[in-house]
């Protein structure tokens, strides 16, 4: 089974969506199944793990609304008030109709200490309790940070996002292939490799740019703790669907095949227990 670990959904409304600005800006629009569906048609692609673009349970809900309707969409990444005490309760909730496989904070831009608050690890404990997954969506400078809290708690799976966002120009940065080596020496971390594309300066980038970066990512995961992600729509800010897809394919070829299949599928299937 071949799988997306990451794509949005949203109906645009100004309000809600100030952050697509730049070389977002195109991205104000409705982007909704219909106009996903033909994309993974034309990649081979049977399925998506849909993942929160706002922070609001209102989202939540309409993405698990979405995932009852439409059969590719696997399994649904939502957001919720973690610190919240009553966080419990209200992941009881969305676990009903077991589409809910994790969920994501916006922790890129959060303040040092975000991931160390009291409130914040006690609302993980409660994701762990439910079996439910974490995202790290993070930038590069997080790193240390993260690795804190994913080895405060062992029992819970986490996947890191968009390789924690460093910016992708030349060789990579060193710091940041420290930092994700030490991240990945936890094992209860996968990762996605996605939204890369997006945090390339000018937004024009080429395999053998690219490449290098897949390398350190493959060397310090490896391939049954990595998985394919396109971040669509965010991703067409810089790159077609398809051209984005084929690349990460292609980066595959030099793998056994039982590893090219856990990248392009097996990885989520098995870390979001579809």
């Amino acid at each position: 089974m071949r799988l997306d670990a990451h794509q949005h959904f949203w109906c645009y409304t100004p309000a809600e969506f100030d952050w697509l600005e730049g070389p977002l800006t195109p991205l104000r629009r409705d982007f909704l199944p219909a106009d996903l569906a033909p994309l993974l048609t034309a990649s081979g692609i049977d399925g998506t793990i849909a993942v929160q673009a706002r922070q609001t349970l209102q989202e939540t809900r309409w993405l698990l609304s979405l995932a009852k309707s439409h059969s590719f969409i696997r399994g649904v990444v939502g957001w919720v008030p973690l610190a919240d005490p009553q966080i419990g309760p209200m992941l009881d909730a969305l676990t009903e109709e077991n589409r809910l496989r994790g969920v994501r904070q916006v922790a890129q831009g959060q303040p040092p200490g975000f991931f160390d608050d009291p409130a914040f690890n006690a609302g993980i404990r409660e994701v762990t309790a439910r079996g439910l997954t974490y995202d790290l969506l993070i930038f590069a400078h997080q790193l240390e940070e993260a690795t804190r809290l994913v080895g405060r708690h062992p029992q819970q799976a986490f996947v890191l996002d968009h390789i924690a966002k460093p910016v992708v120009q030349s060789v990579p940065p060193a710091a940041w292939r420290a930092q994700l080596q030490e991240l990945a020496r936890r094992e209860n971390v996968c990762c996605k490799f996605s939204g890369v594309v997006t945090e390339v300066p000018g937004g024009e980038w080429t395999a053998a740019l690219l490449r290098p970066y897949w390398e350190e990512t493959l060397a310090a995961f490896g391939p049954h703790r990595l998985m394919f992600g396109s971040d669509w729509p965010v991703c067409l800010a810089a790159s077609g669907y398809v051209r984005w897809h084929a690349f990460v394919t292609d980066c595959t070829t030099t793998l056994a095949p039982a590893e090219r299949a856990s990248v392009l599928g097996g990885t989520a299937a098995a870390f979001y227990r579809l």
